[in-house]
């Protein structure tokens, strides 16, 4: 028997049948420490010699491993190729299996490409998504009222602290945002309308201008939008994130109302802060109109101020809060519900934080639309 070159471990021994066919005994170890070497040494026999059959006879090999059987599935592959046969003799029954087994190159793989639904069904789909969205979205709100008349009569109920902190929050927190985005957008109002207004030498009317946009409408809108962006993705994560922790079905098991516990706080933070944030979006965008009207117009600060206070009443001022209330009632509100709503993982809140900041725009929008409408024709 010849043994490999740089083992020892591994002897074969090659002889030629009366067909033509090689038998090839092996003796020793099929292991790592010989796999490569017989491949090498066996295939460019079999390239060479080119039989029409081999006989791999494995009875004086004393120990097989997954690289031995990687060296007959070799040797078989280059006996397809060249239209042999490969017969093993004196072989374990995993081995014969694998060998056995199709080939990779002759195996025909169909995969089946999923077609996708038709319109009919995806409407249907959706229809059926929406009515459950809307019947929780009706739940909660029943929730979020009963939550409210219980805190109501027992007020020791409501998260005092959480509420204080919510506070903070949305609103001292936001009041930088706030600030410097109505200051600029009253710049902006003054700058742009008194550049029509000049024309006919009305230039004392931007202070009317600006203020009559921004308390009944710009400033409730513009500190709506901010929450929403800042505080409503906020509350939605926050309570996604939990709803994913299975933190909310440990309050639940606890004997504590998630609603109560979560929501009324968070919505009760936004109901006081948001108003009280629309004043203050007021006077920066009045004072950005007056450094436009001091330092652009020939006005002096004296006129700007006394013309501001003789265009607003206070139906101005207490709609434009009135609104900023309603506002923040649906902005949190959709962010929490966006949040019990989260199911799955990582995405999930991801997606009910989109969602939320989305709805919340769109509800603020739509509100003051209908405000728009109603006062229109009621006043």
């Amino acid at each position: 028997m010849e043994s490999l070159k740089g083992t020892e471990s591994c002897q074969y021994e090659v002889t030629k049948g009366d067909d033509g066919g090689i038998m090839l005994r092996i003796q020793g170890r099929m292991d790592s420490s010989s796999a490569s070497q017989m491949i090498e040494v066996f295939g460019s026999l079999l390239n060479d010699r080119r039989p029409p059959s081999l006989t791999v006879d494995l009875e004086k090999v004393t120990y097989f491993d997954d690289f031995g059987t990687l060296v007959l599935v070799e040797l078989r592959d280059i006996m397809n190729k060249a239209k042999g046969r490969l017969d093993v003799i004196n072989a374990r029954e995993d081995v014969l299996f694998v060998l056995d087994s199709e080939s990779p190159e002759d195996k025909t793989v169909s995969i089946a490409i999923e077609q996708p639904p038709g319109m009919f069904i995806r409407f249907g789909e959706a229809i059926i998504q929406y009515a459950a969205d809307i019947k929780y979205l009706v739940s909660f709100i029943g929730s979020v009222i009963l939550s409210f008349v219980h805190v109501c009569f027992y007020p020791k109920a409501l998260r005092m602290n959480d509420t204080v902190i919510y506070m903070q929050k949305a609103g001292v927190d936001a009041i930088p945002i706030v600030g410097l985005i109505s200051f600029l957008l009253g710049l902006i109002m003054a700058f742009m309308s008194s550049a029509q207004l000049q024309q006919f030498g009305a230039n004392i009317y931007v202070a009317s201008l600006v203020a009559l946009a921004m308390t009944r409408e710009l400033g409730p809108i513009m500190t709506a939008v901010i929450v929403a962006g800042r505080t409503g993705s906020s509350f939605a994560a926050e309570i996604g994130t939990m709803k994913i922790a299975e933190e909310v079905d440990a309050l639940f098991t606890m004997g504590f109302d998630p609603t109560q516990y979560l929501a009324v706080p968070r919505i009760l933070a936004c109901i006081i802060v948001v108003p009280i944030l629309t004043l203050f979006s007021d006077l920066f965008a009045m004072l950005g109109a007056l450094l436009v009207g001091v330092f652009m117009l020939d006005l002096t600060a004296n006129a700007f101020i006394t013309q501001t206070i003789r265009s607003l009443t206070l139906f101005d001022v207490f709609f434009g809060i009135f609104k900023s209330g309603i506002f923040a009632v649906l902005i949190s509100w959709i962010a929490c519900l966006r949040g019990f709503r989260v199911t799955g993982g990582a995405a999930s809140v991801g997606q009910a934080t989109t969602s939320a900041v989305v709805s919340s725009i769109f509800l603020i929008i739509a509100s003051d639309t209908i405000f728009a409408i109603v006062i229109r024709y009621c006043t």
